[in-house]
């Protein structure tokens, strides 16, 4: 259907001929709309970048919450080692 659209066919011409409503035609063209070109020259689709922004988000809150834990580990090791240098 994509490819039918990009070869000039309309939305409502593809309704017509193979039932998918227009709104759902509309989605999957934009969905795979190309809205850049990545530095190895790659197209990145619509879809590929909202997936690309998920993940990012969820690497990010991984990464903050091993920066937290990290803090916190190195916190009760100085105080274990505070605490063995004081006993000594």
């Amino acid at each position: 259907m994509i490819d039918l659209h990009e070869k000039g066919h309309s939305f409502k011409e593809l309704h017509e001929e193979y039932g998918p409503s227009l709104d759902t035609i509309r989605k999957w063209v934009q969905a795979a709309t190309v809205i850049a070109i990545d530095h190895q020259g790659t197209a990145v689709t619509n879809e590929q970048f909202k997936q690309l922004q998920k993940e990012n988000r969820r690497l990010r809150e991984e990464l903050d919450i091993l920066k937290r834990a990290a803090v916190l580990l190195a916190k009760r090791w100085i105080y274990s080692f505070l605490g063995r240098q004081a006993n000594n």
